[in-house]
């Protein structure tokens, strides 16, 4: 007579059932690293795709237009009948709003993420920083609205002479936006210190303040330090805010109370419709692309280098 399991199998069913199961493992064991695989080089694949295009669409534009003209002209009117391709305009504007935004950011990013390391309790903490977190996911052309219609008609009460379109309003609001990333980085690099350098600088008669500002934050300033460079990387990029609130005026005065255009909210003007596909304008928006590739890509790498560079081990 067979022996059977309590579920009614026999032994020979159940050695089955186990090898059956043993091969459907060893199958997906030697299968799943090369989907893996696969998927590593799609996203590869996909990027080095994107640089070529850029490359390749930008080389198109320098066969028009001289490189010497696109970084030394002070003008930039690509759709004039005399057209000028200087790309100040859109470097001045864009960094007229990522210095705001960083002034606005920086203070208040980094206070939020003191408070939230060495003053909240695990409670708080737990319920503050997921609310503060859900402004990183409100969309950008909600921030944009945000800036035209209240930040803008408050700023003019303050500000005499503020135009409608400026770069004040957008840069304060592109700060909002990413006070969340410096919070929150900057909270995991001050949270990951050690508790026992905290202790041994409260043993040595130290205020908690004291331990926050001469002990955690040096110990945690390369995370800091790198989410403010990947903060102002974000702020360069920012593309919605500064279309609808910043303007069409690309200006290289200095001045924040009038309109301006940065990069990427002139790359959003020419895909609208404003150029013919093959024009010269078409192709200068890949060149203005590369620009901001360029910019973002230096600002990623310095914060690599600076979290290698100043990274404390414990």
């Amino acid at each position: 007579m067979a022996l059977q399991s309590p579920k009614g199998k026999s032994v020979a069913q159940m050695i089955e059932d186990q090898q059956s199961s043993r091969q459907l493992g060893n199958i997906i064991e030697k299968t799943m690293p090369k989907l893996f695989l696969t998927c590593a080089i799609v996203s590869i694949l996909t990027t080095f795709g994107i640089v070529f295009t850029l490359l390749s669409e930008t080389f198109t534009f320098f066969n028009q237009v001289s490189f010497i003209e696109f970084i030394t002209s002070k003008e930039w009117y690509p759709m004039h009948s005399n057209a000028s391709f200087g790309i100040a305009p859109l470097i001045v504007g864009t960094l007229k709003v990522a210095i705001i935004a960083m002034l606005v950011a920086i203070p208040i990013g980094l206070g939020a993420a003191i408070f939230l390391s060495e003053y909240a309790s695990d409670r708080t903490r737990r319920t503050v920083k997921p609310i503060l977190e859900v402004l990183a996911g409100v969309p950008t052309i909600v921030y944009g609205f945000f800036a035209l219609t209240f930040v803008t008609p408050i700023l003019q009460k303050v500000v005499p002479g503020l135009s409608l379109f400026n770069a004040l309003s957008p840069g304060i609001v592109v700060g909002i936006m990413i006070i969340p990333m410096i919070a929150s980085l900057s909270e995991d690099a001050m949270s990951s210190v050690p508790r026992s350098i905290r202790e041994g600088a409260y043993g040595m008669g130290s205020t908690k303040f004291e331990v926050a500002i001469k002990v955690v934050l040096p110990a945690a300033l390369s995370g800091v330090i790198a989410s403010f460079v990947l903060a102002i990387s974000r702020a360069i990029g920012e593309t919605m805010i500064v279309t609808v609130a910043g303007g069409a005026n690309p200006s290289i005065s200095y001045d924040v109370t009038s309109a301006i255009q940065t990069l990427t909210a002139y790359i959003v003007q020419v895909s609208l419709g404003d150029a013919g596909y093959g024009t010269i304008e078409y192709y200068s928006i890949y060149a203005v692309g590369m620009t901001l590739f360029i910019f973002t890509l230096i600002m990623n790498l310095l914060a690599q280098y600076i979290s290698k560079r100043f990274r404390e081990e414990y």
